[in-house]
């Protein structure tokens, strides 16, 4: 079962992003601070969860949350910084977004930088584990859905609406006879013949 809080604090955020490993599009953090007495039976890591489950969850969370806050980071600022350092700052931007500024933060995974003094923790499959992290992972993956959704409809031919930018085999397929748009993330191996692939 999730916990809550993982510190005594009362203003504390979760935050975890969406869409590190896709070849397209952004990648998407959210930051959520839940009041104490919050609980959601279904609410759970957004990979262990179907579509159907976290569009459910989505206005319950932006309903029941004290504050949330989201925030893209796009394909050109990720080839320029790298991924980790995007996600980072992608986290980073979603606290920021915040309208109250939390007391400690907890995130998921092991990698992040101080953001400004406010003491964090870094929590390896904090998703699984802690409910605001949870609640974090699923804004983040259904704030990044829709944006590749509606990219879909300018280039359909790669199927965004179905593989939200991963590396599909249809998706490689589709960069292979295509090339690429200007969502495509450049310094990613979009290929596994990826010299040959003129960017």
């Amino acid at each position: 079962m999730l916990k809550l809080n993982y510190s005594e604090l009362k203003m504390e955020c979760g935050t975890d992003e969406a869409g590190r490993g896709c070849l397209a599009g952004p990648v998407t953090a959210a930051a959520v601070i839940l009041p104490c007495d919050f609980t959601n039976n279904i609410l759970n890591d957004s990979k262990q969860l179907s579509e159907k489950k976290r569009e459910v969850l989505k206005p319950i969370i932006e309903t029941e949350a004290l504050h949330f806050g989201i925030a893209h980071v796009f394909q050109d600022k990720i080839d320029e910084i790298n991924i980790l350092n995007s996600s980072i700052l992608a986290m980073h931007q979603s606290i920021e977004a915040l309208r109250q500024t939390p007391e400690f933060i907890i995130v998921d995974g092991n990698k992040f930088k101080p953001y400004k003094d406010i003491p964090h923790e870094t929590i390896i499959k904090g998703d699984g584990k802690y409910l605001s992290i949870a609640a974090a992972s699923i804004l983040a993956k259904n704030y990044r859905d829709a944006y590749m959704n509606k990219i879909h409809e300018e280039f359909p031919m790669y199927n965004w609406k179905k593989n939200k930018g991963y590396p599909t085999k249809e998706h490689r397929e589709a960069i292979k006879k295509y090339g690429i748009t200007k969502y495509h993330r450049k310094t990613f191996r979009l290929l596994p013949d990826q010299i040959q692939l003129d960017i």
